[in-house]
């Protein structure tokens, strides 16, 4: 019979490479804990997957957030990973109201209304990877004030990261993360997009976004230092920001071609082995 934790660990293994790899970095006493973490994080991104409706997606999250507030005590101990995330939270003695905000932040994933501005996006990206490397840091016993304040920039820069690589995906869907305050600024009308109309203008655009995410790997490069050796786990799966980046420019937005998995796993082991890679 599968445990909790093994339920965790091959959930996120499927699903969300970077992080399993990632969290086989950390000591092994955290590991669990951490893959309850990110178990939990693919439950949330993937209910406009599973749900397709706003409203069965609505009913998924509030029960997520009930479970997590100890509201539905039998149901949640039934469900290996709010179990498992559950029993993290007390072992840390952590507050799940960094998750609520989470849970609030992707319900923005079950409607198709763009993407406003760039601090709309900044404080999305905030409340939803951000929080992921400010809790994985708080799991590991590294939560400072300057380690809140690293996961900021780190979650605006991964969140960019995917909405370049999944630009595809989200246009199939009528989805928008790409701000209309920048697709605007280069006279690019949504409907475009939609149409996967690749030119000047978005691109423009889309090299915006990118400078974006830059400014804030630069920022969190810059108070690298200034964390703890504890948080250094946390931060990894940012490893491979940088690549991604590059990777993009100047390629076919509507054809983006991802890292390989053989090299996002040397990006992360190197970065383990120096943490002064995990922002390049």
């Amino acid at each position: 019979m599968t445990t909790n934790a093994e339920h965790c660990a091959n959930l996120v293994r499927e699903a969300d490479r970077d992080r399993y790899l990632a969290a086989l970095f950390a000591p092994a006493e955290h590991r669990d804990a951490l893959l309850a973490l990110y178990a939990f994080n693919v439950e949330i991104a993937r209910v406009r997957d599973l749900a397709r409706e706003p409203m069965p997606g609505e009913i998924r999250l509030q029960w997520w957030r009930e479970a997590l507030a100890g509201e539905r005590d039998t149901e949640a101990a039934a469900h290996p990973v709010a179990a498992a995330l559950r029993v993290a939270l007390a072992r840390y003695g952590l507050s799940d109201d960094p998750l609520q905000a989470l849970i609030d932040a992707y319900a923005f994933d079950l409607y198709d209304e763009p993407m406003a501005s760039l601090r709309d996006f900044d404080d999305y990206a905030a409340k939803t990877r951000g929080a992921m490397f400010a809790v994985a840091a708080a799991m590991l016993g590294g939560l400072t004030p300057e380690t809140q304040a690293l996961s900021r920039p780190a979650g605006v820069a991964y969140t960019v990261a995917g909405v370049l690589v999944n630009l595809p995906l989200h246009t199939a869907r009528r989805q928008l993360y790409v701000p209309l305050e920048l697709l605007g600024r280069h006279g690019i009308a949504p409907e475009a997009v939609f149409a996967r109309e690749d030119g000047e203008g978005l691109r423009a655009a889309l090299d915006d976004l990118r400078e974006h995410a830059r400014a804030h790997l630069a920022a969190a490069r810059n108070a690298l230092q200034a964390i703890s050796p504890e948080a250094l786990v946390a931060m990894l799966p940012a490893a491979t920001v940088g690549a991604g980046l590059r990777r993009g420019e100047g390629a076919d937005p509507f054809k983006p071609q991802p890292l390989s998995l053989l090299k996002r796993q040397w990006l992360l082991w190197r970065a383990a082995r120096n943490p002064k890679r995990i922002f390049r």
